[in-house]
């Protein structure tokens, strides 16, 4: 299995986005984002945090944490009847940005 980041290093960032969004973004990923953010200045020309540079790459508007939470909040019941197993964030995560964005 090759790792998903392999040939996109900036999809790490997208994942971590989401897991944020949905409250679950882990601490050893957070601080990983946040020590990188030096690197993502550099990258983009533009100065923030990593999220913040997440939104303005990926062009997020303002009112997508919201709706991706109530995407995750409203598949988690009928995740959990239809596998007998609570959903995985990272996981939500993963297939969330690869149906929506596949520029990442």
């Amino acid at each position: 299995m090759t790792d998903r980041y392999t040939d996109k290093p900036f999809l790490r960032f997208v994942d971590a986005w989401v897991l944020k969004a949905i409250g679950h973004l882990d601490a050893a990923t957070e601080d990983y984002c946040k020590a990188m953010v030096p690197q993502l200045e550099q990258s983009f020309g533009v100065r923030g945090s990593w999220d913040r540079i997440v939104e303005q790459q990926m062009k997020f508007g303002p009112e997508l944490p919201a709706q991706i939470r109530k995407i995750w909040t409203d598949g988690q019941a009928r995740f959990q009847a239809g596998n007998g197993a609570a959903p995985d964030p990272r996981q939500f995560a993963m297939i969330f940005v690869d149906r929506n964005f596949h520029q990442a």
